[in-house]
């Protein structure tokens, strides 16, 4: 080989080095695979880098693949931020999934979480009552819409268990006018808490309190008629003897 061919070989490979370079998947390519960063998410949410999972499944909806891939996604994000303890943003994010997608196999799916986002947001009788309220509309909602769903039985559950929180809360909130001696405005509360749920199994403590509420404002025959009540439909409640030591007291 001559010295003239030598510089025109040399290029020759350099440029064909240059052109299988390119040619070759990056890691930069792999990891813009949509389907490649779905499975970096699954690993994530799996070993519970949760944050590290919905920025992946972030990434995997902004590529719009597919339909499919994208609806993955926005499910998947709810559930980190779920399984995060973020219930706020994952209630957000399972309400977003179900105006996009109303007749999506996973609707049923997203209500369920939505209301357990509110639910596992409930603490003290003496906080905001709003996730109460906000469960409660939710579970009522998926039973009408989805009454034989696997979820069906568990949300009943917990539906009473919402249920019973408003009845204690009602009751909290009548107890604490009564002890304030705002009897007028325990009279209203009590009353309506037993319209609202006659079947409260802490009636007999309703009953106690909106005798001896009434009896205070004056309304001595309401107060006994509550009483009568208590008496009849609670024969073995500790606010039996309750009732008939402040009778005597007070009548």
């Amino acid at each position: 080989m001559n010295r003239i061919q030598r510089p025109f070989l040399y290029c020759l490979l350099s440029l064909l080095a240059l052109v299988a370079a390119g040619c070759a998947t990056s890691p930069d390519a792999v990891s813009r695979n949509p389907d490649s960063m779905a499975k970096a998410a699954e690993d994530f949410q799996t070993s519970g880098r949760y944050e590290d999972a919905i920025a992946q499944w972030r990434k995997v909806r902004e590529s719009y693949a597919s339909p499919e891939l994208t609806t993955q996604a926005e499910i998947k994000i709810a559930d980190a931020q779920f399984d995060n303890k973020d219930y706020i943003e994952a209630a957000a994010s399972y309400e977003e999934f179900r105006k996009l997608h109303p007749n999506h196999e996973q609707a049923p799916y997203a209500l369920y979480r939505q209301a357990l986002s509110h639910y596992e947001q409930i603490t003290g009788i003496d906080t905001d009552q709003t996730p109460v309220s906000n469960a409660v509309t939710l579970f009522e909602s998926f039973l009408r819409l989805y009454p034989s769903s696997e979820y069906a039985e568990d949300v009943r559950n917990k539906l009473e268990v919402c249920r019973m929180k408003q009845v204690e809360y009602e009751v909290y909130v009548g107890r604490f006018y009564y002890r304030t001696e705002k009897y007028s405005a325990a009279v209203k509360r009590l009353e309506e808490t037993l319209k609202k749920y006659p079947k409260s199994p802490i009636n007999d403590e309703t009953l106690f309190y909106l005798g001896s509420a009434y009896i205070r404002t004056g309304e001595k025959a309401k107060g006994r008629d509550a009483f009568q009540q208590l008496f009849a439909e609670y024969r073995t409640s500790k606010y039996v003897n309750e009732a008939r030591k402040f009778l005597d007291k007070n009548y």
